[in-house]
């Protein structure tokens, strides 16, 4: 029989996506497979096998709490083996995993708690002084589970308080399979912080979180295999880390997780011991280690990954200069799951000079198949040719990005009318799909009707062998409306004047794109996710006067 409506429909099963399918394959094929985690009191192993089965007595104590169908659970804890084990326990039975950001200001957490109606929170007990200053604020959490985690922290006299060892010790392990057959049912939520306002809840699915995972096992992406070792910096409180932890059992690769450690020296002699293959976090966190890479082996890393914010070029090089590896760039945000883009070096540059390559190296990289991107023009929404020089603001779609947002009637300003993410991000297009980001569209700085890209100046600027960090604002101008000032970092040991970097850059830049001031600051201030807070320095100098020419 044909439909006429949907024409000929195929004769495959309908199985649905879901995070029990990957827990499932996990155990079944690679239970030999482990997770290490570092604690307070040494490395702790646990194999896949073990993994699991700690995990369906988590979900059968979850049943047995009484947690409503659906109900969010939240979850305050380090990358640890027990925090991976919640990624699959909570939504595995259908509820809601609500990865509660633990530097988040004290507002915006109990904001996303009771935003998020939170019914249970797992919390690590190193975290227990931080959380229970929370806690009677915490109106719908009825149950607090600790995680010891070997600190000795205090635990408070709050009668919501459960041990996590004696809750599962008492509960029987359960089977996933059939737990979840609607793979568009809610899997975890994940709050974002923008630069105003209360942070937004974006909803993942099942189905979302099984297409995200399978693309990150793709060449063009990570490249994930059984052979893999994976330390996630990135906490899994950002945007799920990236989606590690779902890739990693997917794939069948052992994970390293961090715990609270998560010093330069900490994670390099992991990285070293644990003889990791691929890592990932954000680039404050390589940008430290660079002076101590020389006391390290490192010959197992394959890919160092790299998100959050722009990657300097000067620090993708200094890797390759002593690493002999460079750092993979990619983009995204907590709407997209997150993964937007990941730059790799494609067959049609193989040959190219490295300092050609370093400059591909410092895109964006491409979208892995399941991401549609498109840059349109800010006023007409006309779309942009991808021809690297037309520049416009980066749109996105595909199964894995956010339709709109947690509890909200409206998707808001942050959709096009057509239903497309706008993703706040300014950006070309290369002819084979690189991205080049220009900037934030909040960030651009218009001085005069012309543009200036914040990002550009700041690569400029920490290329510069006496600079640890730069960021550039816009600061008010009478003339030309508006005008970059540079906040500068200074290495330790070394001094630095406005004049030399100034001069540094005159051999750079065009003249109007040179910021028109350097003031010396003893650190960037940095976002509870760990990207430069423009905002905070733009109130700091609001009033600061530029020298007059």
């Amino acid at each position: 029989m044909v439909d006429h409506h949907h024409g000929m429909l195929g004769l495959m099963q309908d199985t649905p996506l879901t995070t029990n399918w990957i827990f499932d394959r996990g155990a079944q094929y690679y239970g030999t497979k482990t997770v290490t985690t570092r604690t307070a009191t040494g490395l702790e192993r646990k194999t896949f096998t073990e993994l699991a089965a700690e995990t369906r007595r988590v979900a059968a104590a979850i049943d047995d709490l009484g947690i409503s169908p659906g109900g969010r659970v939240g979850t305050f804890a380090w990358n640890t083996a027990r925090h991976l084990g919640l990624y699959f326990a909570i939504p595995g039975t259908g509820r809601v995993m609500h990865t509660l950001n633990i530097r988040y200001f004290p507002e915006q957490l109990i904001y996303t708690v009771g935003h998020a109606e939170d019914e249970a929170v797992f919390v690590d007990r190193s975290l227990l002084p931080l959380f229970s200053k929370y806690l009677p604020q915490l109106e719908t959490v009825k149950h607090v589970i600790v995680m010891d985690d070997g600190s000795g922290a205090d635990i408070p006299d709050d009668p919501r308080i459960l041990n996590y060892s004696e809750l599962i010790a008492a509960a029987d392990e359960i089977n996933f399979s059939d737990r979840v057959t609607d793979e568009r049912q809610a899997a975890a939520l994940c709050y974002t912080t923008g630069t105003t306002g209360n942070p937004k809840g974006v909803l993942s699915s099942h189905r979302s979180t099984w297409l995200h995972s399978f693309a990150t096992l793709t060449t063009g992406v990570f490249g994930l295999s059984e052979a893999d070792r994976v330390l996630p910096v990135v906490p899994m409180f950002h945007a799920n880390a990236w989606g590690l932890g779902y890739a990693a059992l997917l794939a069948g690769s052992s994970l390293v997780m961090p715990g609270p450690d998560l010093s330069p020296k900490g994670i390099l002699g992991l990285l070293e011991s644990e003889k990791v293959t691929l890592t990932a976090g954000v680039p404050t966190i390589w940008m430290a280690m660079v002076p101590l890479l020389d006391d390290y082996d490192l010959s197992s890393l394959r890919g160092i990954i790299c998100g959050g914010s722009a990657v300097p070029k000067a620090l993708s090089e200094a890797w390759r200069a002593k690493v002999g590896l460079p750092i993979t760039q990619a983009w995204g945000m907590t709407e997209m799951s997150p993964l937007g883009t990941v730059c790799t070096i494609r067959s049609e540059f193989a040959d190219l000079p490295e300092e050609q390559k370093a400059d591909i190296r410092a895109t964006a990289g491409i979208a892995p198949p399941g991401v549609e991107l498109r840059i349109v023009d800010a006023e007409t929404r006309d779309e942009l040719p991808w021809d690297d020089e037309a520049s416009g603001e980066l749109e996105c779609r595909g199964p894995w990005i956010a339709s709109k947002y947690y509890r909200t009637d409206e998707p808001g300003s942050q959709y096009a009318p057509d239903g497309w993410l706008r993703t706040g991000d300014v950006a070309c297009i290369s002819p084979l799909g690189y991205v080049r980001l220009v900037d934030r569209t909040k960030d651009l700085v218009k001085s005069g009707g012309e543009w200036i890209s914040s990002v550009e100046l700041e690569n400029e600027i920490m290329a510069h062998p006496k600079v640890a960090e730069a960021a550039v604002i816009a600061v008010p101008h009478p003339k030309w409306s508006e005008r970059p000032l540079a906040c500068v970092v200074v290495k330790p040991g070394e001094t630095l004047t406005s004049e030399e970097v100034l001069d540094f850059l005159r051999e750079r830049l065009t003249s109007w794109q040179l910021p028109d001031d350097v003031v010396f600051i003893d650190e960037v201030p940095k976002t509870s996710v760990g990207k430069f807070s423009k905002k905070t320095l733009r109130d700091r100098f609001a009033d600061h006067v530029l020298p007059t020419a």
